[in-house]
């Protein structure tokens, strides 16, 4: 278990709010979609696409083309995208999901499959009444990404992905632990020291530059917050 510095603040949890207000004025809200009893998912959505009706929240089909962006390992929906967002929606209709066991989405289900997250979010798009989206994904996203494309092709109109693969296969995960001694993937995606942390860094990055150690412990305590 991780524990907090009690000597600092940490910076991510100081910044997170921040970064969620700056989404709020660009445009975007936070709604809890329950996609089926026992899983409920956060999903950030245009504000002009919710409505009320006789005090109920009433979903509209967005009027600017619709794109969905899906979220690093480790991390939520904002705290990945939130410069995309602030950059893209005055032009388009954005939509930014936690995954399931990712920020404010949950589930009593024990899948944990690409396919299973995708069927989710194409559910909770559907109640959201979007017919179609240009989907941005960024490693284990882009992995939930080709799966929609696959099992949804009707909505995913075009996909647009970076650091990931198709499907993470035995073939891949064996040479991939066989290169870096690992056994298997929750020892790098899941860290618990701040020597784990930088690891993580060294492969998601290019010449990533120096941090001080407290910047690592920070993201550390937090992204144990964020994904569980």
């Amino acid at each position: 278990m991780i524990q907090r510095s009690n000597k600092m603040v940490n910076a991510f949890a100081v910044l997170t709010p921040l970064l969620h207000g700056l989404v709020k004025v660009a445009g975007l809200t936070p709604q809890t979609i329950e996609i089926v009893p026992g899983t409920l998912m956060n999903i950030w959505v245009p504000k002009e696409t919710v409505t009320k009706k006789d005090q109920d929240l009433v979903f509209v089909p967005p009027t600017k083309p619709a794109v969905l962006f899906l979220h690093a390992f480790t991390m939520d929906g904002i705290f990945t995208w939130f410069p995309q967002v602030l950059a893209l929606t005055r032009e388009y209709a954005v939509y930014v999901p936690d995954l399931l066991f990712f920020g404010g989405s949950i589930t009593d289900r024990n899948e944990r499959s690409a396919s299973f997250q995708a069927e989710f979010v194409a559910k909770g798009l559907g109640k959201l009444k979007v017919e179609k989206v240009t989907l941005v994904g960024l490693s284990y996203g882009g992995m939930v990404g080709f799966k929609m494309a696959e099992l949804y092709p009707e909505l995913v109109k075009s996909i647009v992905v970076s650091a990931t693969v198709v499907e993470l296969t035995e073939s891949i995960s064996s040479d991939f632990y066989k290169k870096f001694g690992f056994t298997r993937w929750s020892e790098l995606l899941m860290p618990k020291t701040i020597g784990d942390m930088k690891r993580l860094f060294s492969f998601g990055f290019h010449k990533f530059p120096w941090l001080p150690n407290f910047v690592y412990r920070h993201f550390l305590e937090v992204s144990h917050e964020l994904c569980f």
